[in-house]
């Protein structure tokens, strides 16, 4: 398998924590290296800020045009038709990501996986599933994808990974019900959520990244 074409920020030498941030659909790696200068990690060890390209593919939703995306959008209502191949596929390709830290020496402990939208859905598909507790798991305007799998599959390893989800209240993409949904889920399975929401649509706000830098020091420190 060829790792996916990445974008590498440090914010120090020798990182001893990686943020692997996934971009949502028809989006790319580009999308969210702006936001690290916001975040204000002083005082937080060295971060390896690692912001993956999805591959490109026909969207199904948006006529077949091309365009990067984890997998395939099918229904407007996301619940339904989902393309349970390409998330695991995707999946797998995340997990070369972590593989691939944890041989330059960052453990599972010290990665947080990231992602808006799709790279949500991404970040909960692969999050939920490691046979090792992750350093945190933060979910942006996103959602549980295959949830009724996930409930079967997601690990008691994965219990112990603190998880922050943030969503608009007016969000027309996914459904403010969709992410209080996934939240009520994983609240259900007994995961520890920090959950947030905003009066904004299908975007990131200047009080959500206060409180993604919050997080962050919390469980980093």
């Amino acid at each position: 398998m060829t790792l996916l074409h990445t974008i590498e920020k440090e914010t120090g030498a020798n990182p001893t924590v990686a943020v692997i941030w996934m971009h949502g659909l028809g989006a790319d790696a580009n999308d969210f290296v702006p936001l690290i200068p916001e975040l204000d990690l002083a005082g937080l060890p060295p971060i390896r800020f690692i912001f993956p390209n999805a591959d490109t593919m026909p969207v199904t939703i948006n006529g077949g045009y091309v365009m990067r995306a984890w997998y395939d959008i099918v229904a407007t209502d996301l619940g339904r038709q989902e393309d349970e191949a390409g998330l695991r596929a995707s999946q797998l390709r995340v997990e070369a990501l972590i593989a691939r830290e944890n041989a330059r020496g960052i453990p599972h402990q010290r990665i947080i996986l990231a992602g808006f939208s799709q790279g949500c859905a991404m970040t909960l598909q692969t999050g939920l599933r490691q046979r090792q507790p992750l350093a945190g798991l933060m979910c942006l305007s996103g959602y549980v994808p295959i949830a009724a799998q996930a409930a079967t599959e997601h690990t008691p390893e994965s219990r112990q990974t603190p998880v922050f989800m943030a969503h608009g209240r007016m969000d027309p993409v996914i459904p403010l019900a969709r992410a209080t949904a996934a939240r009520d889920l994983l609240l259900q399975w007994g995961y520890q959520v920090e959950w947030h929401d905003y009066p904004m649509q299908h975007a990131v706000c200047p009080e959500e990244v206060q409180h993604i830098s919050a997080w962050l020091r919390r469980v980093l420190a």
